[in-house]
Formats: C-alpha cells, sequence, structure tokens
C-alpha cells in the first residue's frame, strides 16, 4: 500500500489541496440541503450489499519503489487485513495508490462501476493476478516455480502480487526492491488475462419497490454466492401489518439464490415506521443476512476517502442487504434507490412510479416529473473526492435523503498528485528529506478566502448539471 507522501509535496501541494477538497466537499452537502426539507427524511448510502468491514491496516508486506517525475519513493506493499462487521476477516489490495489509507475506516463491498475499476479495461487482469498469486496460491514453493524465481517468503510473495496489480489498477511504474519479488510482479503482469467481473455476495435487486395496498410488491430478487439467507421482516410489520412472502404468499423468513421476495401489505395498513410517511401511504424494509465467503476481486470502498481496495481472500463471513417499499392508496408511488455511476463520474437516482399520477419532485432547486408507471434515471455529475448530501421530497410527505463521496479515480484531482497519510508502517522516502507531516492534519492554509470562493462556483456549477436520463428500468445492481 502506498502510504507516505515527499517533503516537498506536502509544503508545497498538501495543505492547499486537501483543504480544497475539504472545503468543496463540504459546501456541496450544505448547498444542496439548504431549502431540502425535514431533517427526519431517511438517509440512503448507495450501499449494494455484500460484506461490511473495518481496514486493520498492513498485516504481510514487503517494500516497493514508485518512480515519478519528482523522483524515486519507497513505499511498503502488500496484503492488508479487514475485519468483517458481524464475523469475518478479508485479505485485500490496494487499488487506489494516489489516495490515503485513513486508519480504521469503514468499507463496504461495492461493484466495480462504483470505482475506478469501472473504467479500467485492465480490471479483469488484476482478477487473474489475485486467483493466481498470493494467498489464494499458498504453495510458495510452487509459485516461485511458475516465476522463475529461487523461492519466495510471505512478504515477497504479497509485495510482489501489490506491485502487479499497481501496474493495472494505477498505471504506476513501479518495482519491488527484493528481486525475487520483482520476478513474481514481471511473471503475473505478462502472464494475466481478462477475467469478468465477479458477482456479488449478497445484493437484492431492486432495492426499492412501490405499489398500492392490497397487492404484493416486488418481486426482490436474492442474488448471493451463499446457500441460503435469512430474511428479517420489516422492524414494525406487527402494527402495519405487512408481511414478508414469497411468490406463492406463504410468509418468508428464509432464501435462496433466485427466490423471489414480495411484501404483502393489507389494504388497511397503518403507516410505516422506517420512512417518513404521511397518512396517504406508508413503507417499510427488510433486511436479508447470510454467512459465506466474499468471492476474490470484489471491490471494496469506503465514504472516508480511504483508498478503494481489492479482495484477496476471505474466510466465512456475515453478508447483508437491504430493500424497501412503499405503498399508497392513490396518487404517486415512487420508488427510488442511487448508485454511483464513475463512468459517468457521478450518482444515479433511480426513480420508479407504480402510482396513477405523474410523481414530481424537486431536487437542488430543480423539478422533475416521472409519469405514472414509468422509470427515470437522475444523474447528478459531481467533482471528484466530493461529499454530497441531498433530499428528494415528493407529495404525501415523503422524503428520501442519499449521503455519500464519490471516489472513482485513482488519481488526485489537482492534476494528478498524490495525497496520502502516513500510516503504519511508514515508508521510507528514497533519495529525499524525511518529512513526517501527517496530511489528515492539514486543513487550512492562507489560500483558504480563496478556495472558498472557488468552492463555492463548483457547487453551483454541479448544482446546475442534473440530468434526466431517458426511460429505462431500474438498473440491477451487482
Amino acid at each position: 500500500m502506498f502510504s507516505s507522501f515527499s517533503a516537498l509535496s506536502v509544503r508545497k501541494r498538501g495543505a492547499a489541496r486537501l483543504a480544497a477538497a475539504t472545503l468543496v466537499s463540504g459546501l456541496v452537502a450544505m448547498g444542496v440541503l439548504a431549502g431540502a426539507g425535514a431533517a427526519t427524511a431517511e438517509e440512503t448510502t448507495q450501499s449494494q450489499g455484500g460484506a461490511t468491514a473495518t481496514i486493520g491496516g498492513l498485516k504481510t508486506y514487503g517494500a516497493a519503489v514508485i518512480h515519478e517525475d519528482t523522483g524515486d519513493q519507497q513505499v511498503s506493499a502488500g496484503l492488508f487485513e479487514m475485519s468483517v462487521d458481524g464475523g469475518g476477516t478479508l485479505q485485500t489490495y490496494c487499488v487506489d495508490i494516489h489516495h490515503p489509507t485513513q486508519r480504521d475506516a469503514k468499507y463496504q463491498e461495492t461493484a466495480w462501476s462504483g470505482t475506478s475499476l469501472g473504467a479500467n479495461k485492465d480490471a479483469g487482469k488484476i482478477r487473474w493476478i489475485l486467483q493466481n498469486s498470493y494467498p489464494q496460491v499458498n504453495d510458495l514453493a510452487a509459485l516461485a516455480a511458475k516465476a522463475g524465481v529461487r523461492g519466495l517468503t510471505e512478504q515477497d510473495a504479497a509485495a510482489g502480487t501489490q506491485v502487479a496489480i499497481w501496474r493495472y489498477s494505477d498505471a504506476a511504474a513501479v518495482d519491488a526492491v527484493d528481486p525475487q519479488a520483482e520476478k513474481l510482479a514481471d511473471y503475473l503482469q505478462k502472464s494475466a488475462v481478462d477475467l469478468v467481473e465477479p458477482q456479488a455476495s449478497l445484493t437484492l435487486d431492486p432495492p426499492a419497490v412501490s405499489g398500492r395496498p392490497g397487492e404484493l410488491l416486488g418481486p426482490v430478487t436474492v442474488h448471493t454466492n451463499a446457500a441460503g439467507v435469512a430474511v428479517t421482516p420489516p422492524a414494525d410489520a406487527a402494527t402495519s401489518g405487512v408481511r414478508i412472502v414469497g411468490k406463492d404468499g406463504k410468509p418468508l423468513t428464509s432464501a435462496v439464490n433466485g427466490s423471489q421476495i414480495f411484501f404483502d401489505v393489507p389494504e388497511d395498513a397503518a403507516d410505516g415506521t422506517a420512512v417518513a410517511s404521511s397518512s396517504a401511504g406508508g413503507s417499510a424494509e427488510i433486511t436479508v443476512q447470510a454467512s459465506t465467503t466474499v468471492p476474490v476481486g470484489r471491490a471494496f470502498a469506503s465514504e472516508t476517502r480511504s483508498q478503494t481496495q481489492i479482495l484477496a481472500g476471505s474466510s466465512e463471513s456475515t453478508v447483508s442487504a437491504q430493500a424497501g417499499a412503499t405503498w399508497a392508496e392513490k396518487g404517486p408511488i415512487p420508488a427510488l434507490s442511487a448508485a454511483k455511476n464513475c463512468a459517468k463520474g457521478g450518482v444515479d437516482i433511480a426513480a420508479a412510479n407504480q402510482g396513477d399520477e405523474a410523481f414530481t419532485f424537486e431536487l437542488m432547486g430543480t423539478e422533475y416529473s416521472i409519469p405514472a408507471g414509468q422509470s427515470r434515471t437522475v444523474t447528478i455529475p459531481l467533482q471528484e473526492d466530493q461529499a454530497y448530501d441531498f433530499t428528494i421530497k415528493a407529495p404525501g410527505g415523503l422524503e428520501k435523503r442519499f449521503t455519500g463521496i464519490l471516489d472513482c479515480r485513482t488519481q488526485g484531482s489537482a492534476g494528478g498528485d498524490a495525497t496520502q497519510i502516513l500510516s503504519e508502517p511508514s515508508p521510507a522516502t528514497v533519495g529525499g528529506t524525511a518529512d513526517d507531516t501527517n496530511l489528515a492534519a492539514t486543513g487550512g492554509s492562507s489560500a483558504t478566502p480563496l478556495i472558498v470562493g472557488v468552492a463555492i462556483a463548483l457547487v453551483v456549477i454541479g448544482g446546475a448539471a442534473l440530468v434526466l436520463v431517458g426511460k429505462k428500468e431500474t438498473p440491477t445492481q451487482q
């Protein structure tokens, strides 16, 4: 993992760039929420289901040298370890060399489209490297023989694998310090072939449905590599009367891959409490959970700007996913969900209207209308590394709030400069003066007034750039 930053870079670029990024992100959030409505709106992140984990730092690593125009830099390269919420352990490599790793950052299993891998033509080769090297191949003698080297330690194997991945994930000019690790990196890079993106450990598709009380709302289809999943009904099921059933209408407490789940909403259903609602309707949410190994090659992203990771190994781990339903007797009945779209550099808000009237909502001062029985996707362009926080309001009191941060590139948005936070183990700088500046603490500079002005301008530009895309069904989530 690349966790260092040269002293010269810190002095010239670090404070100003981080201050700019922080201020722009904060202003995006404040600008969007101004006039957005009540603070009781349900908050929704763009989780697509799967494993949620906390990064614990590098565990098995060697050394590498990154060659840049400003000089060479020695860094630590190898395997991270993550602790899964609910139980389990993950091993990952970095696929985001020019961003920092935040200590104890929370990560969510993510589709490639929500990360820099979505636009990387070599992402499939990275998956091949993962499947054909350490730790998936733990016979180091056999791996060394394939690479044509005398022998490999675990540290050499981890460093060589990380170096090969960086060459494809970040197009980095990087070499392993140890000769054996370097030969392994060369072998992996030259041998890699394209593989398809692995399926998620667990997702629900679509993540939101809607309809009228007295009907079965759905279906929501389970996609998982687990043998089975447990289905948890809405927390307020006893008062709302909502049942979770299969396509045969019978109550459902467990499901398997391909199962269809429905919300059975009685005609006199009480208002749901999971989402702000009015007497005109209600809403509810289910959770499904399982224990399984997460497929090698799944991406893991953080909402704290901590560098993106890719899965190299998984123990039996807890995975989960959620889906929601909204109902009303008449008028517009929207189902809302969101997903990051790195190819477009923004967030897609999918809105499906199963009502008998157009669903009209306001976002960032602009009004949109979804005809009855149709779906639309609103794409919200954002600046790289910007936080967003906005609320969609609809007739009848519905409010849904979406929050997150756009992290789609492997290089910083200002000329590709690296901004790294020192973390264990601290790498040494090659051919330069060491600097112990922790970039996490540098948030201001004498340029702050100018940065604020630029940030406000960016917010205005971003707020005016909402696009309503043509009719389509809610996209399938991986």
